[in-house]
């Protein structure tokens, strides 16, 4: 579904480029997340992508065709939804997703099931001007579904929003992918990461430093460790680490399950994707 091969990009003007050389692609229904820093290359990257950005070098190949060469049909396939909210404050939530159907050529989905689909359905009748930042970000999402896009672009899906909300989209993300639409995110968030993405690729400084599903991930940079919390035969809080390999034959593994007044938790050493950012890059995760 898209390409990119050795892509470098430099703003006018600037010292050194932006973006070094970037390398991957993604396949049809894949969630692929880009994950990194504030200034690390993902929103420009993501410009690059939809087309906002000219004059790269390099190759990106969207649909099998060179995005610079794609004129305005290009927007019939993808879908955007940027992570500053853009809407006509003084329309409806509506009117705003009527008003955006009519520039699609092709058959849209019905506003108020979109709307229903973000949990906007109650107010789809208020002016967006009296909408908070959440419910103008699911709006912008309820937006970028309208023409039922081949590839969806997400810039931060959840900023902003409560777990309610946020749950309510990254259940969206999945049912959409499900369905056969190939998803790119790009976001710092690596809690957003994990759960949803098949593959991500970490970016910092222009450059893609790795790229994998965050399962394999967690299992190559994780201990291979067994923590045991558990209260002892005094009444006192305790823990102890034991090797995962082997563990059935471990017989003071044994011994403790069998001696300890109470077993509180048993888990494995598992990192995550933040962490492993950090390990890999040496640099921290914020906005």
């Amino acid at each position: 579904m898209l390409t990119v091969k050795n892509v470098r990009y430099a703003y006018p003007g600037a010292a050194k480029d932006t973006l070094r050389g970037l390398d991957f692609s993604i396949e049809q229904g894949e969630v692929f997340g880009l994950l990194g820093p504030s200034g690390a290359g993902k929103s420009t990257t993501q410009k690059l992508l939809i087309g906002l950005l000219k004059d790269y070098q390099g190759s990106i190949k969207v649909l099998g065709k060179e995005v610079s060469q794609w004129g305005d049909e290009y927007y019939e396939n993808v879908g955007v939804s940027f992570e500053v909210p853009n809407h006509y404050l003084k329309l409806t939530a509506f009117e705003n997703l009527q008003f955006f159907a009519s520039l699609y050529s092709g058959k849209t989905v019905d506003p108020m099931e979109l709307l229903s689909w973000v949990g906007l359905q109650a107010d789809a009748h208020k002016k967006v001007s009296d909408f908070s930042k959440g419910m103008k970000v699911r709006l912008n999402v309820a937006r970028s579904l309208l023409h039922k896009p081949k590839i969806l672009f997400l810039d931060e899906p959840t900023s902003g929003l409560d777990p309610v909300n946020a749950r309510k989209i990254k259940d969206l993300i999945v049912k959409v992918c499900e369905q056969g639409t190939t998803v790119f995110i790009t976001t710092h968030n690596m809690m957003v990461a994990d759960e949803l993405c098949d593959r991500v690729a970490f970016i910092t400084d222009g450059s893609i430093a790795l790229i994998d599903s965050p399962s394999v991930l967690k299992k190559k940079y994780g201990k291979r460790i067994v923590r045991v919390e558990y209260i002892d035969d005094q009444g006192s809080p305790a823990q102890q680490e034991f090797l995962l390999d082997g563990l059935g034959d471990a017989t003071d593994f044994s011994i403790l399950l069998q001696t300890a007044q109470r077993i509180e938790t048993i888990h494995t050493q598992e990192t995550t994707l933040e962490n492993i950012f950090i390990q890999v890059t040496g640099q921290e995760l914020s906005e």
